[in-house]
């Protein structure tokens, strides 16, 4: 027998889906400007700081950009609490696995845009008798910035669909919600294609984005 599509039936459940996609914005928002502060202070180290120092940041930036981020919120959850001795929400635990590994890849982002920037900049800035500091501020890291953004927009894209798996240790966004209605109604064919739709309408808009921003900077040219 065919099967009755019954988008009706998710209508009781419009509020915990409406409170799942709270949660997957927030969770994208909170991670992805901790992850760029992170992903700046780790740049600035690696392309201004003494050598001795560029080992520790690539070495995070190494293991949280080479491992899997499921793997990672597994670890942050279950293995860094009995490591501390502290015990950890599972909110608590994504925000600080997304965050870090965010800041890993932005990291690379920034390092990209800052080395991109032309050295001639930093002499000319010294010529003048301006600090390092002063010249990266002033001079360099917005110039970098600019060739950066449609980078960070298509990483805050990618961001936002690894918040999905928040919802295996838990946490109530959008695709964990979805789980708990399929449980209820046994609809995973209505239930799966409304989050498709919401995160596809989240999401679509960034990529436009972020081609206009790639036309408008001359990215390809």
């Amino acid at each position: 027998m065919a099967y009755v599509w019954d988008f009706k039936a998710l209508e009781p459940y419009a509020g915990l889906i409406g409170r799942g996609l709270l949660v997957t914005i927030a969770f994208t928002l909170s991670t992805v400007l901790a992850g760029l502060v992170l992903g700046l202070a780790v740049a600035v180290v690696r392309t201004n700081a003494p050598r001795w120092l560029h080992v520790p940041v690539i070495g995070y930036v190494e293991l949280f950009r080479c491992t899997p981020l499921l793997v990672q919120l597994v670890w942050m959850y279950y293995a860094l609490p009995v490591l501390v001795g502290v015990e950890m929400s599972p909110t608590m635990a994504c925000f600080l696995a997304l965050s870090l590994y965010a800041g890993s890849f932005y990291a690379e982002v920034f390092r990209g845009g800052i080395e991109a920037v032309d050295r001639a900049q930093w002499e000319a800035g010294m010529a003048v008798g301006m600090r390092r500091g002063r010249i990266f501020r002033r001079i360099v890291l917005p110039q970098a910035v600019r060739m950066m953004i449609p980078a960070f927009i298509n990483q805050t894209v990618l961001q936002l669909k690894n918040t999905s798996l928040v919802s295996t240790i838990a946490v109530g966004d959008l695709l964990y919600q979805g789980s708990v209605i399929t449980a209820a109604l046994y609809r995973p064919l209505e239930v799966y294609t409304v989050i498709a739709v919401l995160y596809f309408a989240v999401l679509y808009p960034l990529t436009v984005v972020a081609q206009r921003v790639e036309r408008r900077l001359g990215v390809h040219r």
